[in-house]
């Protein structure tokens, strides 16, 4: 009986000498289990953050990539203002034809930046300076005024969607009571 419980005990302890390297060898994979599933989420994650940027990315470039072409055409749209504003009633009776052909281009120029997304600043006499969308060219006191009112609008200012292309040049009044 002696030799039934030591055997007996040897394949006890080769069972769980067994069962133990088993044990050791289902937490190593499961350990590599986590591992790979970890990277698999952070490479999923990745691709989506990826997609996102790309994303943002053409959207900017369909929004913002014309930047330079609008900047190249505001000179033009200004010629064409200053020239209209120079035109006096009896050269506008007798160039009406002309002048109507600039008017209509300078109108079709304003459509075609509105199109794209390019859109004039709202800058008056009277309104009151707003240092994000204007440029201050000069301050005047001028009685009747109050200090930040604008006086005097020199060049008309543009925004891209949401982004300032140009600001508008302005003249400030800095009367104080």
């Amino acid at each position: 009986m002696a030799e039934d419980t030591a055997t007996s005990a040897e394949i006890d302890v080769k069972d769980l000498e067994d069962f133990l390297a088993e044990q050791s060898e289902l937490d190593a994979l499961k350990a590599e289990r986590d591992e790979l599933r970890d990277r698999y989420m952070r490479a999923l994650a990745d691709a989506e953050n990826a997609r996102k940027r790309a994303d943002r990315d053409r959207r900017e470039a369909e929004n913002y990539g014309s930047t330079r072409l609008a900047r190249d055409l505001l000179p033009v749209f200004d010629n064409l203002n200053r020239a209209l504003s120079a035109v006096t009633d009896e050269q506008r009776a007798a160039n009406a034809a002309l002048l109507e052909g600039v008017e209509l281009t300078l109108k079709e120029l304003t459509a075609v930046m509105s199109k794209h997304g390019v859109k004039p600043i709202e800058a008056k006499i009277g309104d009151q300076f707003d240092a994000q969308t204007m440029q201050a060219m000069f301050e005047a006191p001028l009685p009747g005024t109050k200090a930040g009112q604008i006086i005097q609008v020199m060049t008309e200012g543009f925004m891209l969607h949401d982004r300032l292309l140009r600001p508008a040049q302005v003249g400030v009044s800095s009367f104080t009571d």
